[in-house]
């Protein structure tokens, strides 16, 4: 009997290793010192050193039951884009910037070429929010998880000077609510879509006119990741005073955790398109209109308040920085909590 037989290949690992090296190294920022393969990863604060009070960030999530959807598209580039967003957009909404990130993935059986193909989608995260993959895992669970199943999650380090620390505590009366565009269902709420749609290769390759593409593609679109686009909000001198990053719980439970005590959020419905992946889904699994905004983002993955002085930049810097971006509501004076109307 050797560790093989028993269901962990050894071999496969350090294969997944070199396959995966050449994604990483696309990630790499001058402050990681070392490379992969060490047993933990080293980031030097050298450059931070002109910030008053650095403050470190952290933020760690999963892609939940998406992963599910990877499985049977047997589509697995992606899903790491989902892990690193979840992760650095909460660490975006403290108005941080992500420095580093390091991922876990836990298989069945450790297929290499499958792992390299997942971590270089976690690598593409990493890029599109200027971090550093420094590090991470691959558990091979035999007897655990079936062998043609994973699941993967991160960990995300930023920093932030602390006077810059987005906390919501001055958002006032009139201030306004603007909202960025998701880019689809993001990486929360699978459980209930796979309740809602018939889980099939043949389902998930239909094409739908109303979404310009097929079910699974709408379904399996990674998640946004705004780090960029925050930072050009600040890049045009706009104070941010609060950020909701919209995963599960949707409206209802993401906004409220940015106001302060005695401010209520306004967001009206039709100041923006509903997404038509979120309208069939609606009206095929008939879902209650507040389940659908306690549940999914509906089409705008972050808000931010500013002050009425400053929604222009806010808007222009936005647009400059690819998004779209839609002035959704305001606050008001009254008990601490969303209004959607």
């Amino acid at each position: 009997m050797d560790y093989k037989k028993a269901g962990v290949d050894i071999e496969a690992g350090y294969q997944s290793v070199e396959l995966m090296k050449k994604h990483v190294k696309e990630t790499m920022r001058p402050e990681v010192l070392g490379g992969i393969g060490g047993f933990s990863g080293a980031f030097s604060m050298a450059n931070f050193k002109n910030m008053e009070n650095p403050t470190l960030v952290s933020g760690t999530d999963g892609c939940g039951t998406k992963v599910k959807l990877a499985f049977l598209m047997d589509k697995h580039d992606t899903i790491g884009i989902d892990a690193v967003a979840m992760c650095v957009n909460d660490i975006a909404c403290a108005g941080a910037e992500p420095l580093f990130f390091l991922d876990y993935i836990a298989c069945g059986k450790n297929y290499p070429e499958k792992i390299a193909t997942i971590v270089k989608g976690v690598a593409e995260g990493c890029k599109q929010s200027g971090c550093a993959l420094v590090g991470g895992e691959t558990a091979e669970h035999p007897g655990l998880m079936p062998e043609d199943e994973y699941d993967l999650a991160g960990f995300a380090v930023g920093v932030v000077d602390q006077k810059d620390l987005i906390t919501g505590e001055n958002i006032k009366a009139g201030d306004v609510l603007i909202g960025i565009a998701s880019s689809g269902v993001h990486s929360n709420g699978f459980s209930l879509v796979r309740k809602v749609f018939d889980m099939t290769k043949e389902s998930l390759a239909t094409y739908y006119d109303e979404l310009g593409m097929t079910l699974g593609e709408a379904l399996i679109a990674p998640t946004r990741i705004y780090v960029k686009a925050l930072k050009s909000i600040k890049e045009a001198g706009v104070t941010v005073k609060g950020c909701s990053h919209i995963t599960g719980g949707g409206f209802y439970e993401n906004i409220p955790r940015m106001l302060p005590d005695g401010i209520n959020a306004v967001v009206k419905l039709d100041s923006y398109e509903v997404p038509a992946i979120f309208k069939l889904l609606q009206k095929t699994g008939d879902i209650t209109d507040q389940m659908m905004y306690n549940t999914y983002n509906m089409g705008l993955g972050m808000i931010v308040a500013v002050d009425p002085a400053d929604v222009d930049k806010t808007m222009e810097a936005l647009k400059a920085a690819g998004e779209t971006a839609y002035i959704v509501g305001n606050c008001e004076a009254g008990e601490k909590g969303v209004t959607l109307c």
